[in-house]
């Protein structure tokens, strides 16, 4: 049986991994593992263990914490109350969406934010 601890860590390691653009294989190698061993981390279905964890966070370049921000905040909240679902980057084009985003030079994208808010807010 999954843990939830151990789900919500391996989502963190899979969003961030696919915030650098790196590959599971990409990984395993900066950590000298297999690539098998990555799938099974970021499905919760083996657990990470502490020196692990602190080499992956070292490669995707986050502190360790990283994988554990939002764990308090899902567990108290039920998700019916949620407005945007909790594994928003889970979805491919939201995905897709904020890496095109940070691809942009930064005083367009900050024009581009201020326009997504203004037609947030009209709609």
């Amino acid at each position: 049986m999954k843990h939830p601890v151990d789900v919500h860590v391996g989502k963190r390691i899979r969003h961030r991994r696919w915030m650098v653009g790196m590959t599971q294989q990409q990984l395993a190698e900066h950590v000298g593992i297999k690539f098998q061993q990555i799938q099974k981390y970021e499905t919760g279905m083996n657990r990470v263990s502490a020196s692990r964890l602190w080499d992956i966070a070292e490669t995707l370049s986050v502190p360790v914490s990283f994988f554990f921000d939002g764990l308090a905040s899902e567990s108290e909240e039920s998700i019916e109350n949620q407005t945007v679902p909790g594994d928003i980057l889970a979805d491919k084009e939201a995905l897709e969406l904020v890496r095109s985003y940070y691809a942009i030079p930064e005083t367009q994208r900050r024009r581009l934010f201020e326009l997504a808010r203004v037609l947030s807010d009209v709609a």
